[in-house]
């Protein structure tokens, strides 16, 4: 028998819709990042960000503002990155959010329900659990943990 929380129906076909671009979509309408949290027993959407709410905003900045030092969450990050290759990428992060300042029970409840996320997140490159703002506290800290040779993320060097 699972431990943990199920996950909400649509949960699935919104992570699904942020694996498959289709080439024709609005821009505006992409989503970056998203939000879950456990609510109503079960894990379900908190929020979306779409590429027009983010504009004119850093998106890595908007990421580390859902780091609440005491709110455990699950984030999917559609993270944009350039490599020393020059090449231009565009991966899904996925997030355990689990502050060591968060409260046990909640810290317990999403850990035990993270395997539940993590069934639908089939074909994401990146699982990351963190724990601290010191985690993924700059670009550059992300990079080391997406891969080698990263020097750009979000548009702006690794290192600022």
């Amino acid at each position: 028998m699972a431990s943990g929380v199920p996950v909400a129906d649509g949960v699935k076909e919104l992570i699904n819709s942020m694996k498959v671009l289709k080439n024709d979509a609005d821009v505006t309408k992409r989503i970056r990042l998203v939000v879950f949290s456990i609510m109503n027993d079960c894990i379900d959407v908190e929020r979306t960000y779409v590429e027009k709410d983010l504009e004119g905003k850093d998106v890595f900045s908007v990421f580390k503002e859902l780091l609440d030092p005491k709110i455990c969450r699950y984030i999917l990050y559609d993270c944009h990155f350039e490599t020393k290759e020059a090449s231009r990428k565009e991966e899904l992060v996925y997030c355990l959010w689990c502050p060591d300042t968060a409260k046990i029970k909640d810290k317990m409840c999403y850990a035990a329900s993270n395997d539940a996320v993590k069934k639908c997140m089939g074909g994401v490159k990146h699982n990351l659990q963190l724990n601290d703002i010191a985690d993924c506290n700059n670009r550059e800290c992300l990079a080391e943990k997406l891969g080698k040779n990263i020097i750009c993320l979000e548009g702006l060097p690794c290192g600022s």
